[in-house]
């Protein structure tokens, strides 16, 4: 991956300045990067969509330098915890940041995003298998150093199965949307330098007039956003404009509601646009199904079929194959781009492929007569109460649905079901609908208000925060 020489000339990255990086500069910083580095070893990178974090990325691709890549607002106490169980030997931040890590060694990027190396106290404190590339975070972590092992063959195959079938070429830009140490953010990095496409590298959010003052004068092609992107686009009015450039919208990272998914396609199919729903996890180093913009429509809801060179079967409780449709069963998934497994600390490293290419994604679907499959809800957000087996996942999209809500929460165990609202108005509301809906007593239900529903940087809710 990231034969940048092969591009030349032709402008790699676009900065929040308007400044330009050809594939050939950004070969020589990459380049200047290894070389203080110089052997095959363990590096924390944190990130933001800068240059600085993006050529430190690819430089440890190319050189067979395993990075971990972090978040740099990560909290301080997480991050000592995850270097003192992973012990790596540098650590790649911005310069004047956390300088009781280690040694400085080497600065670069000095007059755009001045960025530092910094050796740590640990030298060779573990062995690192061959075919380790990559370790990235869950995007539903609680926090616990507890990474995904991606391999190159992982990293390469999905790279490659993206590239096919959002037809990514040279002449597209994508815009950093989102964090780059969140795999689908990582996903359009790897995917448009491989295809020789441009980038523009932001860290500002679409909610301030900078990101679109870049979106429009940069001509973005290819724009991606996870469920709540998609939210604040339509209280941004975004379809009310043409925005000319643009020629496709990607949406990953959880369920998105189908008026959404049909506001959204509706706009594309208006202006020659395309509007492609996206499945995938960490654990399959991105994505694993498609749904081809034609069908939008027809199939409102699916997450599609399965990327290029990979493939879906649902399988019972039992593990045996479900053949029916529309036969509920856990999804699972077989491709070149299943990871290794995971990773608790350093001593994890050493390990080989667990998964042999084959992942439960502990996702509940069914497939339909044409072969489209349809998410139905998580295997492990099942509640047992009163002998009545409930999902939810398919409660909160249900009142999301009947009340038109965005921020809500459904958490429970065998005794109760508990909704977290920001609207103490609708809360006999609910609980009329969710016990008229599940025939269960409206005891069964209890509802809090809370200020905000706490979500992590992919905005997928997390849980954990409130329990």
């Amino acid at each position: 991956m990231f034969n940048l020489e092969k591009y030349k000339n032709k402008t790699a990255l676009i900065l929040e300045a308007e400044k330009t990086v050809s594939y050939s500069a950004l070969a020589c910083i990459c380049k200047d990067i290894y070389s203080q580095i110089q052997k095959r070893c363990l590096v924390v990178i944190l990130c933001e969509n800068e240059l600085g974090a993006l050529a430190s990325y690819i430089s440890c691709i190319q050189n067979r330098v395993v990075p971990i890549l972090l978040d740099a607002k990560i909290d301080k106490s997480l991050l000592d915890n995850i270097i003192e169980a992973y012990k790596p030997d540098y650590v790649i931040c911005k310069k004047g940041c956390h300088d009781d890590l280690g040694k400085s060694i080497y600065s670069f990027c000095e007059n755009i995003d001045p960025y530092k190396v910094v050796k740590t106290q640990y030298t060779n404190a573990y062995k690192l298998h061959d075919d380790l590339a990559l370790l990235l975070s869950t995007s539903g972590s609680t926090g616990s150093p507890k990474f995904v092992r991606l391999s190159y063959k992982n990293l390469s195959s999905n790279t490659a199965s993206i590239i096919e079938y959002l037809k990514i070429t040279s002449n597209d830009v994508a815009i950093t949307s989102l964090p780059m140490n969140y795999t689908y953010g990582l996903s359009v990095i790897n995917t448009h330098l491989e295809a020789g496409a441009s980038l523009v590298l932001t860290n500002s959010s679409l909610m301030q007039k900078e990101f679109w003052s870049l979106f429009d004068s940069c001509g973005v092609t290819s724009f991606s956003g996870i469920p709540y992107t998609y939210e604040m686009l339509n209280r941004l009015r975004f379809t009310r404009k043409e925005h000319p450039s643009l020629r496709q919208m990607t949406q990953a990272g959880g369920h998105l509601e189908e008026r959404l998914q049909k506001l959204f396609t509706e706009y594309c199919n208006q202006y020659s646009k395309e509007f492609v729903v996206m499945y995938g996890q960490t654990e399959a180093t991105s994505r694993m199904a498609y749904l081809p913009a034609e069908m939008s429509l027809n199939k409102i809801g699916s997450i599609g079929i399965a990327i290029p060179n990979g493939q879906f079967c649902l399988q019972d409780d039992n593990g045996n194959a479900i053949l029916q449709t529309n036969v509920e069963g856990e999804l699972c998934y077989k491709g070149d781009n299943v990871s290794l497994g995971y990773a608790s600390s350093c001593e994890d490293l050493s390990l080989g492929d667990e998964n042999h290419g084959f992942l439960k994604t502990g996702d509940l679907a069914k497939f339909d007569d044409d072969g489209y499959f349809f998410i139905t809800g998580r295997k492990k957000r099942f509640v047992k109460i009163f002998g009545n087996r409930v999902n939810l996942d398919e409660c909160e999209n249900l009142l999301k649905d009947k009340f038109n809500l965005t921020d809500l929460a459904c958490t429970g165990n065998d005794s109760k079901i508990c909704i977290y609202l920001k609207d103490d108005s609708l809360k006999d509301q609910v609980i009329s609908f969710l016990a008229n809906l599940t025939h269960l007593h409206p005891s069964a239900f209890t509802v809090k208000i809370v200020e905000d529903i706490p979500k992590n940087s992919s905005g997928k809710v997390l849980y954990y925060s409130l329990l």
